[in-house]
Parts: structure tokens; sequence; C-alpha cells
């Protein structure tokens, strides 16, 4: 993780750009408040971008494989039963990568946790709700939220991942989060629409 998208998930929204226009970091063009990005195989990194660079970037191979848009699909699940992903957290992202292997991330108040999780545990959790089975590895993610009585399964792009725990980073105040937390993650969810 890097650029734009590191600076907010350190610093909170906030700061991230503290009195400087957000940038492509391709080009160094400026980008809008939404832009696309691309996700950077060598650096296993998420990377902002303007629509021109992220237009050569679109084809499959395209740069040698260097750089991957970041899809904009959002489809929201029925409930899935992660307990065999064997991570105790109730939010939380897993995503499957190129080499097979798959990870979980969830918020904390210093940036993201990160845990590997068994790749037979996720194949046999997809057989149960095949359209996991249609994540694109390394930059969409299986986004849960159970925290809290909520019951919220999303496939999304990595990028919405990455700005969720952003917000909890800014927001997240002593030991269990504080009063404000919660309120600003249900409002995240409740503003995610599906897309395709």
């Amino acid at each position: 993780m890097s650029g734009a998208l590191a600076r907010l998930i350190r610093s909170g929204p906030a700061l991230a750009g503290a009195g400087r226009p957000e940038v492509c970091e391709l080009c160094a063009a400026p980008v809008a408040e939404e832009h696309p990005h691309l996700f950077e195989a060598a650096a296993d990194e998420v990377r902002c971008v303007c629509g021109p660079c992220s237009v050569l970037f679109s084809e499959q191979g395209a740069g040698g494989g260097r750089y991957r848009p970041v899809p904009r699909r959002r489809v929201r699940l029925a409930p899935v039963d992660t307990a065999a992903l064997g991570v105790p957290v109730g939010l939380v992202f897993f995503v499957p990568r190129t080499d097979g292997t798959v990870t979980a991330q969830g918020p904390s108040p210093a940036g993201a946790m990160r845990w590997e999780v068994h790749a037979d545990a996720w194949h046999g959790l997809a057989a149960t709700c095949p359209q996991l089975a249609s994540v694109v590895p390394d930059v969409e993610a299986l986004l849960i939220n159970t925290v809290r009585g909520q019951k919220e399964h999303w496939i999304v792009p990595v990028d919405d991942c990455f700005r969720m725990i952003a917000l909890v980073r800014t927001e997240w105040r002593g030991l269990s989060g504080g009063g404000r937390v919660w309120p600003v993650v249900e409002q995240f969810f409740a503003e995610l629409t599906e897309r395709s």
C-alpha cells in the first residue's frame, strides 16, 4: 500500500492530502476525489491514477501485467459463514491472491492487521457460496461486518476496503474504539451500493 491510500490509512482522511492536491502516481496529473486505482503486482500495492493512465492498463496483460485495474464491481451477498477461515474478528476483508494464497485484513487503531488464511478453507467456503469463486485475485475482496449485530457481506474492490480501514483509523479512540468509530463503520456500509 502506498501513495494516497497509504497516507489515508496512516493519517486519516482529514490529513491525507494536507493541503496538497492528489495526483496520479504514474504521471503526476491531478486526480479528482473519485478516481481509478491500479494494483501494482510487484509491490503488492494499490496506486491512485488518473483516467487516461487507467485506460492504458485496462486490457489484460497490458504493461507486461505490472499493473492491473481495480474493478468497480460491488455485490451484496447473503450472510456467509466465515468461521472456517479462522479469523476471530467481525470487521475484516479476505483477498485471494494470484499465487493461490488468501489474506485477511482488518482495521485497528494503528492501521491494517493482516493474517494468512488456509487456501483450502477459502475454496471450501467458495463451494458453499459460488459468487466467491468470481472474486478477482488481488483486486477484489470479500468484506464482512458482523460487529454489533451487523450482517454485511460484500464482494468489493480492494480500494473500498482500504477506505474503510482509513475511516476506522481516523475515528478510533481508546481500547474499544470509543463512541464515534462504530457509527462511522455502519454509515460506510449503509452507503455501499451494488454496481457492476
